[in-house]
């Protein structure tokens, strides 16, 4: 079966929703959205925790009331969205086969917003060696599986070690208690772990470098600074804090990837190297917190109207790229809008002083109030980038010492 839709929205995440409420409300025509899971919400429906913003009188929302929320909002925009679809590959520049309980289509579109979201690296991604025994998790299984069988003794363990040292961590042990277990520890690589793990040993500068046991996991063997091993006795380990973009659709295309990130390349207008196709949300860099990537979709709007309006499809762009310390800056290309970065490091700072520099001409020097740490990002306004040559070589974001 062949169709034809206006825009075409692949993934319902807070992205995703939030872009087809936005071009559905504005008249982008007919909008249609791909789920592949069998609910939409993305990530958030399983995040039994508040900090997904607030309802109208004020009250805090925790991740499936802040899911629901989205898909209503896109419903009532006059969005289609449509779950349990899969889309399988690329048939044209702006054609997707698509796989559902209805059988094969191929739908093409005017413009194609990619926000299919970002995944967790599991244990066989990190190469941590031993055999397969049950009780190894990703935080996103570990919310799963709380959520599904509720507080129920046992259902995810008894004893658990948590691996991650960023907001991921503080989550599952959150979670892991709720559901009734003792949490042993918190073994992160990272010198300096988040703040807020309170009464949870937390083990830094540590590795987890086997699991053991065969039919249940027995325990988890570690090393530390200065090559000091053990073992931490457990039969349920969690492992979080490590996100990568869900970029096989942007790589099939064959659309350039930004350093770092390893998510697409794109502007400040979400655009990506290719006529038509944009991306929004934790496709572009793995993680970030939910509002976050719902701003990224409703900003989308913008552009992709001016693609339906037949405006042209800006060309180039100059590349914008991180050095030192800083792993990765988004967008990766400064386009006609005066978009702000978002900069992550790879290492805690204190106070840095973040540089934007063009030609070896600077164009902004800022010190940062508080501490710029690998689980969070910082925002760099835009308006630096009037002083920017269009012309000119790429633009540096840094440090300096």
């Amino acid at each position: 079966m062949n169709r034809t839709v206006d825009v075409l929205v692949v993934g319902a995440g807070p992205a995703g929703l939030a872009a087809a409420a936005r071009l559905a409300d504005t008249g982008a025509g007919h909008v249609e959205v791909l789920e592949r899971e069998a609910a939409a919400g993305g990530t958030p429906r399983h995040c039994l925790r508040t900090g997904f913003g607030a309802d109208a009188s004020g009250r805090a929302l925790d991740g499936p009331a802040y899911a629901r929320r989205a898909v209503r909002a896109a419903l009532r925009a006059g969005a289609v969205l449509r779950t349990g679809t899969s889309v399988t590959g690329w048939a044209g520049p702006l054609t997707l086969d698509v796989t559902s309980p209805d059988g094969l289509e191929r739908i093409r579109a005017r413009a194609v917003v990619l926000a299919t979201g970002a995944r967790e690296r599991p244990r066989s991604a990190r190469l941590v060696p031993g055999t397969r025994p049950a009780g190894v998790l990703t935080s996103g299984e570990l919310q799963r599986t709380v959520l599904r069988f509720g507080r129920r003794d046992g259902s995810v363990g008894r004893r658990a070690v948590v691996v991650g040292g960023g907001p991921g961590a503080r989550g599952a042990v959150r979670t892991l208690r709720r559901a009734g277990l003792e949490v042993a520890a918190v073994v992160t690589e990272l010198p300096v772990p988040a703040p807020g793990f309170r009464t949870v040993p937390v083990l830094a500068g540590t590795a987890v470098t086997e699991l053991l046991g065969r039919d249940r996991l027995t325990g988890v063997a570690i090393r530390g600074g200065g090559g000091r091993t053990g073992v931490l006795g457990c039969d349920t380990v969690v492992f979080t804090d490590d996100w990568i973009p869900d970029h096989e659709l942007v790589r099939s295309r064959g659309l350039p990837l930004a350093e770092g990130s390893r998510g697409p390349l794109t502007d400040g207008g979400f655009r990506t190297a290719a006529r038509g196709v944009f991306a929004v949300g934790n496709l572009l860099r793995g993680v970030e917190p939910a509002l976050v990537a719902a701003a990224e979709g409703r900003s989308v709007a913008g552009a992709v109207h001016e693609l339906l309006d037949g405006r042209p499809w800006p060309s180039g762009g100059v590349p914008v790229t991180a050095l030192g310390p800083l792993h990765w800056v988004s967008p990766g290309l400064l386009g006609p809008e005066a978009a702000p970065l978002l900069v992550r490091s790879e290492q805690r700072l204190v106070h840095p002083v973040l540089t934007v520099a063009q030609d070896g001409v600077l164009l902004r020097r800022e010190r940062l109030s508080g501490t710029l740490t690998p689980w969070r990002s910082v925002r760099l306004g835009p308006r630096w980038t009037s002083r920017m040559d269009p012309a000119g070589g790429p633009v540096t974001v840094g440090t300096e010492e």
